[in-house]
């Protein structure tokens, strides 16, 4: 077990010994007898609840050795009184013990589950090649509960006979029911990616395999189990960018000179995948130029709807305006996510993905 747990302020690991000081001077000082005893009590606790076992059992000696020393010093050595405070000493000093053991079960037991999911995300959503062509390619991922490592968003890239094609997405939901839909979008965007002529006809087949998925559930699901995608191809060369918008939030281009980044809007944002039943036909995609030393960044609504302590929305364009030049594609995702983090202060309540693909070179 860790000293301290990653999750707690440096400054815990005094608590303790504040604690223990505070108990033994109050019994000291104090002319009725052991009123410190809570204090040194709790400094058991604190400690079996966050330190290793050695300072545990550090801590329950100090506490026996100090309650050994008061007991003598008030000439209850010998005495029932005596005896009784010992008695205590030692119970808490033990409990302390057994609660940094529980912990420290339990916390294996934690292990043992964030390894068997960061094996299941590896299986469902694998790293994706660093390079395709004349494409550097990065990406990451961040679970909103940070003991999962895995949820609903989603990305991929994939090279085509029509060009190297990308997607992110978004799965409404969360927990495994989230999971089995990103495994199901993802083999079928490596499927239809290989063979479907365009991005609308890519679309339509991931929006099939959806459809198929959840003919047989609920009327609620069929309702609402919906994916935002935002899908994206870009020419053998690299140098001209098609994006089709499922009702995903638009991506940005950041420039291979300068440090200007420029959201990609779409003319149409669409609907997502899993709505065609509604019979609103599907846009055309947009394209755009790129340049080499081009950057195309894709994000989920966790970037997007990131909201800091006054309630306002995250803007990749304006937060990351300044900071580029960005050498490579992983540069980018490593200064948007601390940026992100930075912005919400706290714990994430949405799941958080991130995709970027450079231009490298012409060829």
């Amino acid at each position: 077990m860790a000293s301290v747990s990653g999750q707690w302020p440096w400054y815990v690991r005094f608590a303790p010994g504040v604690l223990i000081a505070a108990g033994l001077a109050w019994d000291a000082l104090s002319p009725a007898n052991y009123w410190g005893d809570p204090m040194t009590a709790a400094a058991c606790v604190v400690a079996g609840s966050l330190l290793s076992l050695r300072h545990t059992i550090a801590v329950g000696a100090v506490i026996v050795a100090g309650a050994l020393l008061l007991i003598v010093k008030d000439g209850h050595l010998g005495h029932a009184a005596g005896w009784l405070e010992m008695a205590n000493t030692v119970f808490a000093a033990l409990i302390g013990i057994g609660v940094n053991r529980v912990i420290a079960r339990h916390g294996r037991r934690l292990d043992v589950m964030r390894s068997v999911a960061e094996a299941a995300q590896r299986a469902v959503l694998p790293v994706p090649p660093s390079r395709i062509g004349p494409l550097a390619v990065a990406a990451c991922y961040h679970a909103a509960q940070t003991e999962a490592q895995i949820g609903g968003d989603a990305y991929a890239v994939q090279r085509s006979p029509f060009g190297t094609r990308v997607l992110i997405a978004d799965v409404r939901g969360k927990g495994m029911g989230a999971v089995g839909a990103v495994a199901l979008l993802l083999g079928a965007f490596r499927e239809a990616a290989a063979t479907a002529p365009d991005l609308a006809g890519l679309a339509d087949r991931l929006e099939q395999a959806i459809l198929r998925e959840v003919e047989n559930r609920s009327e609620e699901i069929r309702m609402e189990g919906f994916i935002t995608a935002l899908l994206g191809e870009f020419t053998q060369d690299g140098g001209t960018l098609s994006l089709l918008a499922c009702g995903h939030p638009a991506a940005y281009l950041c420039p291979g000179t300068g440090t200007g980044v420029r959201p990609l809007a779409p003319h149409d944002t669409g609907l997502p995948l899993g709505m065609s039943p509604l019979g609103v036909p599907r846009p055309r995609p947009d394209s755009w130029p790129v340049r080499a030393g081009d950057t195309l960044l894709l994000v989920t609504d966790g970037v997007t709807e990131a909201r800091d302590a006054a309630g306002a929305f995250y803007d990749p364009a304006v937060r990351l305006a300044g900071l580029g030049p960005f050498g490579d594609p992983g540069q980018i995702i490593d200064v948007l996510v601390a940026d992100v983090e930075r912005w919400i202060g706290g714990p994430r309540d949405d799941d958080m993905a991130v995709l970027a693909v450079r231009r490298e070179s012409t060829g």
